[in-house]
Protein backbone atom coordinates (compact mmCIF):
# COMPACT_ATOMS: atom_id res chain seq x y z
CA UNK A 1 0.00 0.00 0.00
CA UNK A 2 1.44 3.39 -0.98
CA UNK A 3 2.28 5.78 1.83
CA UNK A 4 0.31 9.00 2.07
CA UNK A 5 2.15 12.23 1.33
CA UNK A 6 1.93 13.11 5.02
CA UNK A 7 3.49 9.88 6.29
CA UNK A 8 6.16 9.97 3.57
CA UNK A 9 7.05 13.53 4.62
CA UNK A 10 7.22 12.46 8.28
CA UNK A 11 9.47 9.53 7.41
CA UNK A 12 11.82 11.77 5.40
CA UNK A 13 11.94 14.32 8.24
CA UNK A 14 12.65 11.52 10.74
CA UNK A 15 15.46 9.99 8.64
CA UNK A 16 17.00 13.43 7.97
CA UNK A 17 16.64 14.51 11.62
CA UNK A 18 19.94 15.53 13.23
CA UNK A 19 19.02 13.92 16.57
CA UNK A 20 17.97 10.65 14.94
CA UNK A 21 21.31 10.49 13.15
CA UNK A 22 23.18 11.41 16.34
CA UNK A 23 21.39 8.67 18.30
CA UNK A 24 22.43 6.12 15.70
CA UNK A 25 26.06 7.30 15.94
CA UNK A 26 26.08 7.29 19.74
CA UNK A 27 24.30 3.95 20.09
CA UNK A 28 21.17 5.31 21.75
CA UNK A 29 17.80 3.75 21.00
CA UNK A 30 15.95 7.01 20.52
CA UNK A 31 16.40 10.71 19.82
CA UNK A 32 14.56 11.27 23.11
CA UNK A 33 17.80 10.45 24.95
CA UNK A 34 19.09 13.93 24.13
CA UNK A 35 16.02 15.58 25.65
CA UNK A 36 16.72 13.98 29.02
CA UNK A 37 20.47 14.59 28.64
CA UNK A 38 19.95 18.33 28.14
CA UNK A 39 17.56 18.59 31.09
CA UNK A 40 19.93 16.62 33.31
CA UNK A 41 22.93 18.72 32.24
CA UNK A 42 21.01 21.84 33.28
CA UNK A 43 19.24 20.58 36.41
CA UNK A 44 21.59 17.87 37.72
CA UNK A 45 18.87 15.28 38.33
CA UNK A 46 20.80 12.02 37.99
CA UNK A 47 23.29 10.97 40.65
CA UNK A 48 24.79 7.56 41.49
CA UNK A 49 22.94 5.77 44.30
CA UNK A 50 19.46 6.97 43.31
CA UNK A 51 16.30 4.95 42.85
CA UNK A 52 14.78 5.98 39.50
CA UNK A 53 11.52 4.90 37.83
CA UNK A 54 11.20 5.37 34.07
CA UNK A 55 7.57 5.22 32.88
CA UNK A 56 6.73 4.61 29.23
CA UNK A 57 10.33 3.50 28.82
CA UNK A 58 10.30 1.62 25.48
CA UNK A 59 12.40 1.56 23.37
CA UNK A 60 14.78 2.51 26.19
CA UNK A 61 16.49 5.77 25.26
CA UNK A 62 15.92 7.38 28.65
CA UNK A 63 16.80 4.23 30.60
CA UNK A 64 20.09 4.01 28.68
CA UNK A 65 21.08 7.50 29.78
CA UNK A 66 20.00 6.93 33.39
CA UNK A 67 22.08 3.74 33.55
CA UNK A 68 25.05 5.58 32.08
CA UNK A 69 24.86 8.42 34.58
CA UNK A 70 24.16 6.29 37.65
CA UNK A 71 27.38 4.36 36.86
CA UNK A 72 26.11 1.02 38.12
CA UNK A 73 25.09 2.41 41.51
CA UNK A 74 21.41 2.66 42.37
CA UNK A 75 18.15 1.05 41.28
CA UNK A 76 16.63 1.72 37.85
CA UNK A 77 13.15 0.42 37.16
CA UNK A 78 11.61 0.81 33.72
CA UNK A 79 8.03 0.04 32.78
CA UNK A 80 6.04 0.06 29.55
CA UNK A 81 3.08 -1.73 28.01
CA UNK A 82 5.35 -2.43 25.02
CA UNK A 83 8.32 -4.82 25.21
CA UNK A 84 11.83 -3.40 25.66
CA UNK A 85 15.15 -5.07 24.93
CA UNK A 86 17.35 -5.53 28.02
CA UNK A 87 19.67 -2.77 29.24
CA UNK A 88 22.45 -3.43 31.75
CA UNK A 89 21.55 -2.27 35.29
CA UNK A 90 17.91 -1.66 34.33
CA UNK A 91 15.08 -3.88 35.59
CA UNK A 92 12.21 -3.84 33.11
CA UNK A 93 8.63 -4.62 34.11
CA UNK A 94 6.28 -4.97 31.17
CA UNK A 95 2.63 -4.08 31.65
CA UNK A 96 0.23 -1.30 32.56
CA UNK A 97 1.49 0.25 35.82
CA UNK A 98 -2.08 1.22 36.74
CA UNK A 99 -2.85 -2.48 37.15
CA UNK A 100 -2.31 -3.78 40.66
CA UNK A 101 -0.05 -6.69 39.62
CA UNK A 102 2.33 -4.39 37.71
CA UNK A 103 2.37 -1.79 40.48
CA UNK A 104 3.10 -4.55 43.02
CA UNK A 105 5.99 -5.77 40.87
CA UNK A 106 7.40 -2.22 40.75
CA UNK A 107 7.08 -1.75 44.50
CA UNK A 108 8.69 -5.14 45.17
CA UNK A 109 11.62 -4.30 42.89
CA UNK A 110 12.22 -1.09 44.88
CA UNK A 111 13.29 -3.28 47.80
CA UNK A 112 11.57 -1.13 50.40
CA UNK A 113 13.11 2.11 49.12
CA UNK A 114 11.25 5.19 47.97
CA UNK A 115 12.06 6.73 44.61
CA UNK A 116 14.32 9.76 44.30
CA UNK A 117 13.15 10.46 40.77
CA UNK A 118 10.21 9.47 38.57
CA UNK A 119 10.52 10.24 34.85
CA UNK A 120 7.88 9.83 32.17
CA UNK A 121 8.20 10.29 28.42
CA UNK A 122 4.77 8.74 27.82
CA UNK A 123 2.65 9.99 24.95
CA UNK A 124 -0.44 8.57 23.25
CA UNK A 125 -0.45 7.46 19.64
CA UNK A 126 -1.27 10.78 18.04
CA UNK A 127 -4.08 11.00 15.50
CA UNK A 128 -3.34 14.59 14.53
CA UNK A 129 -6.73 15.65 15.89
CA UNK A 130 -6.15 17.82 18.95
CA UNK A 131 -9.62 17.22 20.41
CA UNK A 132 -8.78 13.51 20.61
CA UNK A 133 -5.04 13.64 21.33
CA UNK A 134 -4.96 16.24 24.11
CA UNK A 135 -7.31 14.43 26.54
CA UNK A 136 -5.34 11.19 25.99
CA UNK A 137 -2.04 12.97 26.68
CA UNK A 138 -3.40 14.61 29.83
CA UNK A 139 -4.75 11.26 31.05
CA UNK A 140 -1.29 9.68 30.75
CA UNK A 141 0.49 12.47 32.60
CA UNK A 142 -2.16 12.34 35.35
CA UNK A 143 -1.48 8.60 35.73
CA UNK A 144 2.26 9.30 35.91
CA UNK A 145 1.74 11.87 38.68
CA UNK A 146 -0.49 9.47 40.60
CA UNK A 147 2.26 6.85 40.53
CA UNK A 148 4.88 9.43 41.51
CA UNK A 149 2.83 10.42 44.54
CA UNK A 150 2.77 6.78 45.66
CA UNK A 151 6.49 6.09 45.32
CA UNK A 152 8.46 9.34 45.69
CA UNK A 153 10.32 10.16 48.88
CA UNK A 154 9.81 13.62 50.41
CA UNK A 155 11.82 16.16 48.36
CA UNK A 156 11.79 13.72 45.42
CA UNK A 157 11.67 14.89 41.79
CA UNK A 158 9.18 14.25 38.98
CA UNK A 159 9.86 14.90 35.28
CA UNK A 160 7.17 14.30 32.66
CA UNK A 161 6.34 15.11 29.09
CA UNK A 162 3.24 17.27 28.67
CA UNK A 163 1.42 18.81 25.73
CA UNK A 164 0.22 22.38 26.01
CA UNK A 165 -3.51 22.67 25.48
CA UNK A 166 -6.76 21.97 27.31
CA UNK A 167 -6.13 20.74 30.86
CA UNK A 168 -2.49 21.82 30.91
CA UNK A 169 -2.94 24.83 33.21
CA UNK A 170 -5.05 22.81 35.66
CA UNK A 171 -2.34 20.14 35.74
CA UNK A 172 0.35 22.76 36.31
CA UNK A 173 -1.60 24.06 39.30
CA UNK A 174 -1.87 20.52 40.67
CA UNK A 175 1.89 20.03 40.39
CA UNK A 176 2.48 23.25 42.29
CA UNK A 177 0.30 21.98 45.12
CA UNK A 178 2.41 18.84 45.51
CA UNK A 179 5.91 20.16 44.74
CA UNK A 180 7.88 23.15 45.98
CA UNK A 181 9.13 24.19 42.54
CA UNK A 182 7.78 23.53 39.03
CA UNK A 183 9.82 24.39 35.95
CA UNK A 184 9.16 24.07 32.22
CA UNK A 185 11.84 22.75 29.89
CA UNK A 186 11.87 22.66 26.07
CA UNK A 187 15.02 20.76 25.02
CA UNK A 188 16.64 21.41 21.64
CA UNK A 189 15.81 17.84 20.57
CA UNK A 190 12.08 18.65 20.89
CA UNK A 191 10.76 19.65 17.50
CA UNK A 192 10.08 23.40 17.53
CA UNK A 193 6.55 23.09 16.13
CA UNK A 194 5.56 20.48 18.73
CA UNK A 195 3.36 21.49 21.70
CA UNK A 196 5.54 19.11 23.75
CA UNK A 197 7.26 20.46 26.84
CA UNK A 198 8.76 18.78 29.89
CA UNK A 199 7.51 19.66 33.35
CA UNK A 200 10.13 19.36 36.07
CA UNK A 201 8.70 19.28 39.59
CA UNK A 202 11.18 19.45 42.48
CA UNK A 203 10.72 19.06 46.22
CA UNK A 204 7.84 16.61 46.60
CA UNK A 205 5.78 17.63 49.64
CA UNK A 206 4.65 14.04 50.34
CA UNK A 207 1.16 12.59 50.41
CA UNK A 208 -1.47 12.47 47.66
Amino acid sequence: MARSKTSAAWLKEHVDDYWVQQAQKDGYRSRATYKLAEIDDKDQLLKPGMTVIDLGSAPGGWSQLVAERLQGRGIILASDILPMDPIADVQFIQGDFTEESVLDALLEAMQGRQADLVISDMAPNLSGMNAIDQPKAMYLIELALDLAQQVLKPQGVFLAKAFQGEGYDVYLKLLKEHFQQVLTRKPKASRARSREVYLLAKGFRGGR
